[in-house]
């Protein structure tokens, strides 16, 4: 996981400090491990503490989507999902285990969330929140409800829906990035990856 999300951090209502990049890290899910532990996370609070119905809360979209984690050290202590949208990417499943809220851990989470959502070019993020939960975002993030939407319920909470500006990022990939970095792992497309490996291998092989 990368040490310091930076554009990400706009979107929030105010900067992370060192001390908090220390304790904690937020990255997207690379590995089957990873995803397990983002599964065992949602179970533990949407299925345990909210008693979600397990068809609702693993509703056919953790294939088409990416999944973050926030560790402290290496323990697991929340997770949200981003599905992509033309236009917009939109935040959900977004989970903290009760020992760590009230932590820097959703803050942190959040600002890796919104540096990746910028640097693919995104402008604006969607979230759809339990009502109840509004003071709390509104918090983290530089936000606004969305005007003149309704409030709706399901799994028997009422939502709401909310707008993040997300910030230009100066390196947002393109349609005419480097080929190579396009292919990089998801979030950390600034260091070579196992196909640039390859591709040295394949133009030390055509040379000689």
């Amino acid at each position: 996981m990368k040490p310091r999300p930076d554009f990400g951090e706009l979107s929030l209502t105010r900067p992370l400090e060192p001390a908090m990049l220390q304790a904690w890290s937020a990255g997207p899910v690379r590995t089957l491990e990873e995803y397990q532990q983002a599964m065992t996370l949602r179970a533990a609070v949407y299925m345990a503490e909210q008693d979600c119905p397990y068809e609702e809360e693993y509703d056919g979209n953790d294939f088409s989507c990416t999944h973050f984690l926030v560790k402290a050290g290496a323990t697991p202590a929340g997770t949200c999902r981003v599905r992509w949208f033309a236009g917009f990417a939109k935040i959900e499943r977004s989970t903290i285990l009760p020992a760590h809220r009230g932590t820097p851990a959703l803050r942190v989470l959040m600002a890796e969330v919104c540096e990746v959502i910028s640097r693919k070019g995104y402008r604006v993020a969607l979230a759809q929140i339990q009502a109840r939960l509004w003071p709390v975002w509104n918090r983290v993030f530089r936000c606004r409800l969305v005007e003149g939407r309704s409030p709706f319920d399901f799994s028997d909470f009422d939502y709401c829906e909310m707008e993040i500006p997300i910030a230009p990022h100066p390196y947002a990939l393109s349609i005419r990035s480097d080929p190579l970095q396009i292919i990089r792992p998801e979030g950390d497309w600034d260091r070579p990856g196992i196909l640039d490996r390859s591709a040295e291998r394949s133009g030390g092989q055509k040379a000689a």
